[in-house]
């Protein structure tokens, strides 16, 4: 069996399970924020000993042969608790549960939650893309305004989030890369608050999401440079009509993506570089754990049957 860990609003996974379907391969799509819904049972040993029955759908893990962690969500509390410290408690308690059962699978993962982690630091994403070859533009991880300017003055920079870059509560918004002006003293006070990372600004051709899957590489260049919105950052105003097309990485970028993927212990990944005006390829960041169904739905290329094969791979070694 196949373990899909979720949430219940996750669409991506639906590919996957549509091409689990197809192949009439067993799985379990475990949305994590029902949980607390499930009788668990976790034995100390051996390591498969354990499981999960929701209302008769059982969970074993002497079953499971490989694992995929999409987008699992916090485990939701049982509704009939009303005190909010006994709430707390018990959410905490399946937080851990969670936790534990995410050790127990490890060498099923298809990326493990710990590679997830530790791959998602992006001063280290830019510290191994450079070792590896990639060419990569000059930035800084800073709170520092001289240290700021000291990345714009050498030319057109841009600013982009360390880690989070959605600001939540009553006003939910994204924070996109944005080309930094000129920086007053005024501006001092509001960049000391929180490291940021001041990068070089590199013109564009277009864009590329590179979605790897084992050592299959499916290579998309993003149109970003025909709407004055999408210049900087192709995520800003959501264009339905912004072009994707197949392409071809050039061997030695495919080499150094495939490179990148080893050094970071992971069976897929989304990366995102740029073609500049000289059609020189930059690197500038990896998702681990990136979407990828709307590369699908535009290019074509089978990135859910690629991921489905991967996962049969580890269950075939795992059996």
């Amino acid at each position: 069996m196949i373990l899909l860990v979720t949430n219940r609003r996750d669409i991506t996974i639906d590919y996957v399970v549509a091409e689990l379907k197809r192949r009439q391969a067993p799985f379990f799509r475990l949305n994590t924020e029902e949980l607390s819904t499930a009788r668990c049972t976790m034995a100390a040993f051996p390591r498969n000993a354990w499981s999960l029955s929701f209302e008769g759908r059982i969970l074993q893990g002497v079953d499971v042969r490989a694992a995929y962690f999409r987008r699992p969500a916090p485990p939701v509390g049982n509704l009939t608790i009303s005190d909010d410290g006994e709430k707390e408690y018990a959410g905490a308690e399946w937080g851990a549960f969670l936790k534990s059962l995410y050790a127990r699978l490890e060498g099923l993962w298809l990326n493990s939650p710990m590679d997830i982690f530790t791959a998602e630091d992006k001063p280290r994403q830019l510290m191994l893309a450079s070792e590896i070859g990639f060419n990569v533009p000059q930035a800084l991880v800073t709170n520092d305004i001289a240290s700021v300017r000291e990345v714009a003055q050498a030319g057109p920079a841009i600013g982009k989030p360390l880690r989070q870059a959605l600001i939540s509560g009553d006003r939910e918004r994204v924070i996109f890369t944005t080309r930094l002006g000129i920086l007053r003293d005024s501006d001092e006070e509001s960049i000391a608050l929180a490291p940021l990372i001041a990068q070089a600004e590199i013109k564009k051709k277009y864009d590329v999401r590179v979605t790897v899957v084992g050592r299959q590489v499916f290579a998309t260049a993003i149109k970003s440079q025909e709407y004055e919105e999408t210049t900087v950052d192709w995520r800003q105003g959501s264009r339905s009509d912004l072009k994707h097309e197949c392409i071809t990485l050039p061997s030695e970028v495919e080499g150094q993506c495939l490179a990148l993927m080893t050094r970071l212990n992971l069976r897929y990944g989304a990366i995102d570089l740029i073609c500049d005006q000289q059609d020189k390829i930059w690197f500038l960041e990896i998702n681990p754990n990136g979407q990828w169904a709307w590369i699908e739905n535009l290019t074509g290329y089978p990135i859910a049957a690629a991921i489905v094969d991967e996962l049969e791979v580890i269950a075939s070694c795992s059996s």
